[in-house]
């Protein structure tokens, strides 16, 4: 006779496996909730989670507990506190950093991000949006259509999101009255069709009592539509869309685990592809056939869009990481302008000149934001002009990479269209954006062939090239070592040429003023001048107080290595305003003379600087002398 406990787990055993085989071809909805603060976006989650027994006993006890002692909601289950897990989003009832959470139904799998309402925190949506199929946008039906509801839909709509839920939260509190709910609705129609959004679908819920969320609710006899996890359960997203376009990978890592590997991995961000294809390798644009499909468990006949494989090529060309390999007959567009959508994330503004690190796909390039064209009024949609974008700010500008990049429009690929900017100081991500197109006037622009070159230029001069670059506050003592060490070169037949900073003013910078973005742009152009003289063949002294790290770097690298040199001239500020020449400090301190550097504009002192001058210590003669030490040998 078998025995009954080995029958029972016998059986057990064939129902897990049961239930894992059909979870696993189970469709994935990725979803966001988004709003405005306190919309209960998190109280409509942990209701999902709720009702479909994704909590365990122990997690359930412990939110009745909290609930309880939080008392937000009296005596009841406060169902945001499942999905609110920094103690500070417990201690102030908010959202603050974006949750991710699993749960799943007998029809579907879901990804739901729970992203915060607050102003301060938009920059946490953006990163919860970038990977969503849908979003739930939530409206508190006392408040009504909010400013923050129309930022969050102005998101969802740039980021390429196109099923949209309108949940009208809260119906509880208005008496679940129809009127309330169809005004908002049509104030949120009139909205959603200014920016763009073509349909969405209206349901009237209230996450707390769980009206409408698994099944109509017999208060809103009026409303007829779908209830909400039913229709996040059918909503159809088309997850062959991928696939269906051309091959498309960004080389992650390049494989080389001995002498007779060689091999290129990634996630497949489109298309398909087989052993025998014909792939080029962009921005190089090398072609030839794939030899392989590697991955976990063996070799593959084909591989598909959201697969992570390592392919092998038929003949030895360069590919590296941050490239990409793409189909043959379909290559994606090379450029290094675009016209892009920027949301600034940072709380220090955006400068614009300034050099930030551009990371896209797998590539990460250097690369410069333009003045904006305009930045976008979320409420109206008006195009302001402005300057520079500041903290949640959206607009729209021209991004320039130091090289070549290969890209797809946002439209077409969020892999490859996407991009966030990071600071190069403080390795802060401070914007994300997206492609529109790149601008072909940048394509029909080509370096000229010259015969006379800048090593000739530098050999009839009898010497070296070289930007000898003096940094440093007002007043510390710049224009004076500089024309010093310019005679003194002059004696020795050197071939020199100093640029200033106040002459520069008179003419090539005239048009600029001392905010931090012409400061930036002031020191970009001195760079630009500075390396056609080194290519010249000209010894170059420039006298700058170019107060900020990032921007002596960009010029560092427009130079040939070892041509640059960095002077700082270390002057403490005390001393720097007793000299006083000019009487800049005293307007500075008066009020009358703004953005003064080491007063109300910082100074970021060099890190390695080739040279140091002590001036209370050295006279501008001894410091040429030290800098003609390190200048000619």
């Amino acid at each position: 006779m078998t025995d009954p406990i080995y029958k029972t787990d016998a059986l057990i055993a064939e129902n897990i496996d049961a239930y894992l085989e059909t979870h696993q071809h189970k469709t994935m909805l990725r979803f966001i909730t988004c709003g405005s603060v306190d919309d209960g976006k998190s109280t409509l989650i942990g209701r999902l989670l709720y009702d479909s027994k994704m909590i365990f006993e122990d997690q359930l006890a412990a939110l009745e507990a909290d609930s309880k002692r939080v008392g937000t909601q009296g005596q009841e289950i406060d169902f945001a506190l499942l999905v609110d897990g920094l103690a500070a989003e417990r201690e102030q009832g908010i959202t603050i950093d974006v949750a991710y959470r699993f749960f799943a139904t007998e029809k579907r799998k879901f990804i739901v991000a729970d992203t915060p309402g607050h102003e301060q925190y938009t920059r946490n949506m953006v990163t919860g949006a970038s990977t969503a199929d849908l979003a739930v946008i939530l409206i508190d039906a006392r408040k009504g259509v909010l400013t923050q509801t129309r930022r969050h839909s102005y998101l969802v709509n740039l980021l390429g999101i196109r099923h949209i839920v309108l949940a009208v939260n809260k119906m509880d509190l208005v008496g679940y009255d129809q009127a309330t709910y169809d005004q908002i609705v049509a104030d949120y129609r009139a909205f959603a069709t200014s920016i763009g959004i073509k349909d969405f679908t209206a349901i009237p819920i209230s996450g707390f009592k769980g009206d409408n969320i698994t099944a109509p609710s017999e208060k809103t006899p009026w409303y007829s539509g779908p209830s909400l996890l039913p229709y996040l359960e059918a909503v159809e997203v088309n997850i062959t869309a991928d696939q269906e376009q051309p091959f498309r990978m960004s080389v992650q890592w390049v494989n080389r685990p001995n002498l007779d590997f060689r091999g290129f991995s990634g996630m497949i961000a489109s298309g398909s592809v087989k052993p025998g294809d014909a792939v080029r390798v962009l921005p190089s644009g090398k072609t030839s056939t794939i030899a392989r499909i590697v991955a976990y468990g063996g070799d593959k006949d084909e591989a598909v869009a959201g697969e992570s494989v390592t392919l092998t090529l038929a003949d030895e060309i360069d590919c590296s990481r941050g490239q990409v390999i793409v189909a043959s007959k379909a290559p994606l567009e090379v450029a290094d302008q675009f016209e892009a959508s920027v949301v600034w994330m940072d709380e220090n503004e955006m400068v614009a000149g300034r050099a930030y690190w551009l990371k896209i796909g797998a590539q990460m390039v250097s690369a410069k934001v333009a003045q904006p064209k305009y930045e976008v009024d979320v409420n109206t949609q008006e195009h302001l002009a402005a300057k520079t974008l500041d903290l949640n700010s959206i607009g729209v500008a021209t991004i320039t990479t130091d090289r070549e990049i290969p890209f797809a429009p946002y439209a077409e690929s969020r892999d490859l269209g996407g991009f966030i900017l990071i600071d190069k100081i403080t390795n802060h991500t401070v914007a994300a954006g997206i492609i529109h197109f790149s601008l072909r006037r940048a394509s029909n622009i080509h370096w000229q062939a010259t015969d006379i070159g800048r090593d000739h230029h530098a050999a009839m001069k009898h010497q070296k090239p070289a930007v000898v670059w003096l940094t440093g506050l007002s007043g510390s003592g710049k224009s004076t070592i500089g024309n010093a060490l310019e005679k003194k070169l002059a004696r020795m037949n050197r071939h020199t040429f100093l640029l200033d900073g106040d002459n520069v003013r008179h003419g090539l910078n005239k048009d600029l003023g001392f905010t931090e973005a012409d400061r930036v742009e002031n020191v970009r152009r001195v760079g630009e001048v500075a390396r056609l003289m080194t290519d010249a063949g000209l010894i170059v002294v420039t006298a700058f107080i170019s107060p900020f790290r990032s921007e002596r770097d960009m010029v560092r690298g427009m130079m040939e290595p070892g041509e640059f040199i960095e002077v700082f001239v270390d002057t403490p500020l005390s001393v720097a305003e007793e000299r006083d020449v000019k009487g800049l400090y005293a307007k500075a301190r008066s009020g009358q003379l703004k953005n003064f550097t080491g007063i109300d504009s910082p100074y970021e002192a060099p890190d390695n600087a080739e040279i140091r001058i002590d001036t209370t210590a050295m006279t501008a003669d001894e410091a040429a002398d030290k800098i003609i030490e390190r200048l000619i040998p």
